[in-house]
């Protein structure tokens, strides 16, 4: 287990620093525009343009890395990145930080893209549970710990743009010097969007859905602490707590939808996350702490949704269909990312800071609703038919969904048993 991590240390460190840095931008643009006095709308739209960037570069690098290869793409991608960071200082008007926004998502893309088929030719049956648990770990640990990066500078100067920079370069540094070989890289063939809902419509609909809730918490989280006037300090914390609760709870959820019905787990999680949303607006008027703990709620309820609807999905598929539509479902949740931020940003424009929480709950509970409706169109499937979950973050690329369930999910029972002993093998 523990060769097969060090064997990716310099994948696991570069992404580790991206992370840090694109979560650090992220929360920086969000507390930025709202002192620049950008108008809620047009921050949303700012936030917006990233998930049309992510899809494009998901689009798009396949090829790319197909042509030149993995390390020349992952530095170009990565310095591009870099660039970007440094304009948003540089010209502070809407129009260009959209713009970079855009670049940025490309970018991260294809940076994900690059990373993840590196780890997956990495991996074998026997490691594939360890370093993606790994990777999931990385990724949102990295999100929630650059969110206290932002009380090291004042966010009203250039230097949070910088180290965003510097950050994103450095992540080039551990790939460029690991002798590691690149691996061979192939492209899935996309499965069609009609086939696809046609298969599993609670899936597709749950995907575009749940792409645009967890956008909306990602992108607008900033903006919504900044209009309830929190400080840096608190808004670090708020933030960090969703992806916080997106990590406590992806495992036991999907431990759960596999031992029961996967759809009636679904049903329940999405109306739970529109609760602790509700719940959330309410706390908001009260001490931080509480607002803290129903963001922590939501994120918990939220974020691991993604997982479900890939796993409802492939319940319903062959194993040579699983990686086509998984891609397909990458990319439906990559579409609903982009109007996420927007009906936050346009539900804020009308409502007040309301708005933010109204939009994620109001999104969550049409999933459970078309759930429900599902519920009445067909017949459960047996629970000896069901595959396993894997705990998959949303809008990223669609390599991450290709590594084989199966040999994920008895991996991470081994490790658990291991990890448990004898006295939980007596039981």
């Amino acid at each position: 287990m523990f060769a097969a991590i060090t064997s990716a240390w310099a994948l696991f460190v570069g992404l580790g620093m991206l992370m840090l840095g694109n979560g650090l931008q992220n929360s920086l643009l969000g507390i930025r525009a709202g002192a620049e006095a950008f108008t809620t709308e047009a921050t949303g739209l700012i936030m917006a343009a990233y998930y049309v960037g992510l899809l494009a570069g998901a689009i798009v690098t396949p090829k790319v890395v197909g042509n030149v290869g993995h390390v020349r793409t992952f530095a170009a991608l990565a310095s591009t990145a870099s660039t970007a960071a440094l304009i948003y200082a540089v010209f502070v008007d809407p129009w260009a930080w959209g713009a970079m926004r855009m670049v940025t998502g490309f970018c991260y893309a294809g940076l994900y893209v690059v990373a993840e088929s590196w780890l997956n030719d990495r991996a074998t049956n026997e490691t594939r549970g360890t370093l993606l648990s790994v990777y999931m770990v990385v990724l949102l640990g990295g999100m929630a710990a650059s969110q206290f990066l932002l009380n090291l500078a004042d966010p009203n100067s250039y230097v949070l743009f910088v180290l965003a920079s510097v950050l994103v370069s450095m992540a080039l540094v551990p790939i460029s010097v690991s002798v590691t070989p690149a691996p061979d890289f192939t492209a899935p063939e996309p499965l069609g969007l009609r086939a696809l809902y046609q298969t599993s419509p609670l899936g597709m609909i749950g995907a575009l859905g749940t792409g645009m809730a967890n956008a909306a918490i990602y992108a607008m989280s900033p903006v919504y602490a900044g209009a309830l006037g929190l400080s840096v300090a608190q808004i670090a914390v708020f933030v960090s707590a969703s992806i916080v609760g997106g990590m406590a709870f992806q495992w036991p959820i999907g431990r759960l939808s596999d031992k029961l019905d996967r759809r009636q787990v679904l049903t329940v999680v999405t109306f739970a996350a529109a609760l602790a949303a509700l719940a959330a607006a309410f706390a908001a008027r009260g001490e931080p702490i509480a607002l803290y703990a129903t963001m922590f709620l939501v994120g918990g309820m939220s974020l691991p949704m993604y997982s479900l609807c890939i796993a409802h999905t492939n319940d319903y598929l062959t194993p040579k269909q699983m990686v086509s539509a998984s891609g397909t479902l990458m990319m439906v949740g990559g579409a609903g990312a982009i109007f996420g931020p927007i009906g936050v940003s346009l539900l804020m424009g009308e409502m007040g800071s309301d708005g933010f929480f109204a939009c994620i709950g109001a999104v969550h509970a049409a999933i459970g609703v078309f759930a429900l409706y599902r519920m009445l169109r067909r017949a459960p499937l047996p629970l000896d038919e069901q595959g396993a979950s894997v705990p998959l973050a949303s809008s990223v690329s669609a390599p991450t969904a290709t590594l084989p369930v199966e040999a994920i999910r008895d991996q991470m029972d081994r490790d658990l048993a291991a990890l448990a002993g004898p006295r939980l093998r007596r039981r």
